[in-house]
């Protein structure tokens, strides 16, 4: 198994790994195959999205903010709203690969999504050929 390292800067965005999953392909030499990558943290979670609107993301993270606000009367103690957005958004994707490339649509990317840091965070990537 890899591991993506991602860095966030705020509580909560969205960050574009496509580049760096592909290049993870490519230096594996990853050439067909079934690309998996899987969020391991609770409150953080990886989609596909449109990817070369960077207003995309933040329509996102404002929708998902107006729909779980913090401070809701949630249950459970601590950052509930972050843990219910990444129920929402997900926490794995499975990713065609053919000819060592990742298989996106023409707008998409791959986005790991922040709902509660700043932190340092992973992707576990697993490739089956």
């Amino acid at each position: 198994m890899d591991r993506l390292l991602v860095t966030t800067s705020s509580t909560e965005q969205m960050v574009n790994i496509t580049a760096p999953t592909q290049g993870l392909v490519t230096q594996r030499a990853w050439r067909d195959g079934i690309l998996t990558l899987f969020c391991p943290h609770t409150s953080a979670s990886i989609t596909l999205s449109e990817g070369h609107d960077p207003e995309v993301g933040g329509d996102l993270m404002r929708s998902l903010k107006r729909l779980l606000p913090p401070d809701q009367g949630y249950l459970h103690e601590g950052n509930p709203d972050a843990h219910l957005k990444s129920i929402l958004t997900g926490n794995s994707l499975q990713i065609i690969v053919e000819n060592g490339q990742l298989q996106l649509g023409s707008w998409q990317g791959v986005f790991f999504c922040e709902f509660d840091g700043p932190r340092p965070r992973e992707v576990w990537v697993k490739f089956q050929g």
